[in-house]
């Protein structure tokens, strides 16, 4: 069996050739020819298979699978028997051939043709039979948008004999589109009726095939699907189906992290950029890590001179080095060096090695509750690290070093904030008398990061609950991983010195109500399949996170998403004998010496609990001013949709 549909091809054309040659020869016999001619007549049969031979083999009609045939198919064996014809009756009329024979080859080929076609459509009726038979007992899928990006899942899906789908019905706003169908499937409208057209079906799966919608109305449908109780599937946007490639079934995906964003994907164009990275030396510390690993891939898209990859953990690194030699090959210079940037000596030898002209500092010790527990080790990672890198900078000469910081760095109520705080003092104190020009951005939470709530969440919907949030209050900023990347890239090439760059992130987001969302989103409903557990605020975690230390303290770039916080002075003389004292602490391991010193050189760092106390107040204060008087009730029941992100 196996072997034979190596040659399909050739017996598809066998079997054209034979079916020409039965209903000619069916319709010889009862045409009004004497059987004295028959001679004549496999003559002139012969030199038509021979024509119809030469143009479908000219037209490659034969080279495409029929069970995916389409239009271009059928027009190729079309134009073949036209073609054929046409030089036919061109030599029978010049050899003065009679009109019988004329007549006797029209009919022929027509019908010849009509059979070859019916054959074709019956074996892709037979086909789609057979996989719909093979599909019983999977999910009934409805499809939203019958649009050609839904016409052609369709399709895809249809032809699949390993498709897990049925589809069973469209849904569209387009009233010209009601009532009809697409290859039988019905299209059904509006979309905004989604909940009640699929209420009492057996559809269990809706699938988003509307690549071009804006984000507010893929919020509102998601919204919608979200009420069904179904699981949920989108198409990427156009831009990421023309990168991915043209099938639509390959790019069905669960709804992510993006998705949840629900807010157009901020897209940073900064004509420089290239000439900012190409034919530079590049380094990036960090880089094994989510924000590194992401800053590595679109520096290498920009050809620098060589990219420098520098992490103490191997396996990261490691993994992110055959991605980029798998994409670019020798075409990218890279280095990969596996070391600390606590090591002073070691990276020192590293920037005598390679002087890179561009460094970006991402190796940071980022999670909080672990910090609390050991500040030790993020006073030497991040503070005395990024001390190491940038003085190292300074000393070779580069032109730019970018610090990766955090929104915890304002006001901070943690270790990590406050060591962070502290790395961009760092970069105000060394930016005098140097070449080397320093700069920072700061951002929110990166969606799908390392250690992010987002795969924590997904793990625990995929353990059947509970999903596990601090505080039901809690908010923050979110940005996904390539928009924090863009961020930094474009900031670096407009940094002169000591700026700080923030990024307009939106309106906060209740960690509460993505978890929800998320449930949701995954098919299951909150609080009834799966269960939300608020476990309590986390060491050294705050309720809000800032971004600016005062509204006021913005300066607007050219970009419109990006904003340069004013900085203070620093004294550099006060700020190195506070790294002293706090160096001398590290080393008596006295953990109120450490504390004292960290608070000394960041008077920002405030007691968790009193901000929390008052976020709490101003959170309740503003509850009871905007909640209706039936609000007891209301808060009762479950929420009913996604929450605006």
């Amino acid at each position: 069996m196996f072997q034979l549909r190596k040659y399909r091809g050739q017996l598809v054309f066998l079997l054209d050739i034979l079916i020409y040659i039965v209903t000619s020869s069916i319709l010889y016999l009862f045409s009004d020819f004497p059987f004295g001619d028959f001679y004549w007549f496999a003559r002139h049969m012969f030199c038509m298979v021979v024509l119809f031979s030469i143009f479908q083999l000219i037209l490659r009609t034969y080279d495409s699978l029929w069970r995916y045939a389409e239009t271009r198919e059928y027009t190729s064996l079309l134009a073949g028997m036209v073609l054929s014809v046409a030089i036919y009756l061109g030599i029978v009329h010049f050899l003065n051939g009679t009109r019988l024979w004329i007549m006797q080859t029209l009919a022929s080929s027509a019908v010849s043709l009509l059979v070859m076609l019916l054959v074709r459509f019956s074996y892709r009726i037979y086909r789609t039979h057979q996989i719909g038979y093979q599909a019983q007992g999977r999910s009934y899928l409805a499809i939203i948008g019958a649009g050609s990006a839904g016409a052609n899942l369709l399709h895809e899906i249809q032809l699949n004999r390993n498709t897990r789908f049925i589809p069973y019905c469209f849904l569209d706003d387009d009233p010209s589109k009601f009532g009809k169908s697409i290859s039988g499937v019905p299209i059904k409208g509006p979309i905004d009726a989604l909940q009640e057209i699929l209420r009492r079906t057996p559809v269990t799966d809706v699938l988003l095939a509307i690549p071009s919608l804006s984000a507010a109305r893929r919020r509102e449908i998601l919204n919608l699907c979200a009420r069904t109780g179904c699981r949920i599937r989108v198409l990427p946007d156009t831009v990421s189906l023309l990168e991915n490639g043209s099938s639509m079934y390959a790019n069905m995906r669960e709804v992510q992290i993006e998705d949840l964003l629900c807010r157009d994907s901020v897209h940073l164009d900064n004509p420089g950029l290239h000439a900012f990275l190409s034919g530079k030396t590049v380094l990036v510390t960090g880089a094994g890590g989510s924000i590194g690993s992401e800053l590595c891939r679109q520096i290498a898209h920009h050809s620098p001179a060589r990219l420098i990859l520098l992490d103490i953990a191997e396996n990261g690194v490691y993994e992110l080095q055959q991605d980029l030699l798998h994409a670019y090959g020798p075409a990218l210079p890279l280095s990969v060096e596996i070391a600390s940037v606590r090591d002073a000596e070691k990276i020192d030898k590293l920037m005598q090695k390679y002087h890179p002209q561009l460094i970006f500092h991402a190796a940071a010790h980022k999670h909080v509750p672990l910090m609390e527990n050991c500040p030790e080790e993020a006073i030497k990672n991040n503070v005395f690290g990024t001390l190491n890198v940038a003085s190292a900078a300074k000393k070779y000469h580069a032109e730019k070093f970018v610090l990766i910081s955090t929104d915890k760095a304002v006001n901070p109520t943690n270790i990590m904030g406050a060591t962070k705080c502290l790395c961009e003092k760092i970069l105000q104190a060394l930016r005098y008398n140097s070449d080397t020009q320093f700069s920072a951005v700061r951002f929110g939470n990166v969606l799908g990061s390392n250690g992010s709530v987002i795969p924590l969440f997904k793990k625990q919907i995929a353990y059947g609950g509970p999903v596990t949030v601090t505080d039901r209050r809690i908010i923050r900023y979110f940005m996904t991983i390539p928009e924090a990347v863009q961020l930094v890239l474009q900031s670096g090439s407009m940094a002169r010195s000591g700026e700080i760059y923030v990024l307009d992130m939106g309106e906060p987001v209740k960690i509460y109500d993505l978890a929800e969302n998320l449930i949701r989103l995954s098919g299951f409903t909150p609080h009834v399949d799966i269960p939300i557990v608020e476990i309590g605020l986390r060491p050294g975690e705050k309720l809000y996170e800032e971004l600016l230390t005062r509204s006021d303290d913005l300066v607007r770039t050219d970009n419109n998403k990006i904003f340069i916080e004013r900085q203070p002075e620093i004294a550099p003389e006060a700020l190195f004998a506070g790294l002293d004292r706090l160096s001398a602490a590290l080393e008596s391991d006295n953990p109120d010496e450490l504390h004292a010193a960290l608070h000394a050189l960041v008077p920002t760092w405030q007691d968790p609990n009193v901000v929390n106390e008052r976020a709490i107040a101003e959170f309740e204060s503003q509850t009871r001013l905007s909640l209706p008087d039936d609000a007891p009730a209301r808060a009762a029941e479950p929420a009913q949709s996604l929450q605006t992100i």
